[in-house]
């Protein structure tokens, strides 16, 4: 499955937008749960195009440059719906620093600690950044919007990040008793 293909899909379903706009969305909204390049956005739209998923109109900006700008066509919406309503079967993610964990007992006491120190720091201001970009959002009232969608996914994050957090003291103290 394509991913990226759903993610592109998505956004443009909430709004046209053109192939920089997408890539400028990624460095801020998506960057708390999925991250994509612009080198993986071009090729998809192109596929999207030929799939027949996205169509595009060429606007002019200033007095020469033209920018395409997509929209979603019917057959991209029930695309994007049949997937949205599909049932994921991968529950567990990949995270690159337990894996490492895993084999650490090649690693002295003092090179473990620091390892979850580093962990410690980073995931201590990913959360206080998550927070900070929670508070500029304007809580809605209890209404089914993308800004509330993405209030419920920053949430996610928060509790994320706390929970690897809380993970990350419990094994400094086992790593404490170690001998």
């Amino acid at each position: 499955m394509r991913t990226i293909k759903y993610l592109v899909l998505g956004m443009i379903n909430r709004n046209p937008m053109t192939g920089y706009d997408i890539t400028k969305e990624f460095e801020k909204e998506w960057v708390d749960f999925w991250y994509a390049d612009h080198s993986q956005i071009y090729p998809e739209l192109r596929r999207l195009l030929k799939e027949e998923l996205v169509s595009f109109e060429i606007t002019v900006q200033g007095e020469k440059l033209q920018k395409k700008l997509y929209s979603i066509t019917e057959k991209g919406k029930k695309d994007l719906v049949n997937w949205l309503l599909k049932e994921e079967n991968d529950l567990i993610p990949k995270d690159m620093f337990k894996l490492k964990v895993y084999f650490s007992e090649a690693l002295s006491i003092e090179e473990v600690k620091e390892n979850f120190n580093n962990q410690l720091r980073k995931h201590k201001m990913k959360l206080s950044s998550i927070k900070s970009e929670m508070d500029k959002i304007q809580r809605l009232d209890y209404e089914l919007t993308s800004e509330s969608c993405n209030y419920i996914v920053m949430q996610g994050a928060v509790f994320r990040e706390e929970a690897y957090i809380s993970w990350i003291l419990w094994c400094l103290a086992y790593i404490d008793k170690i001998k």
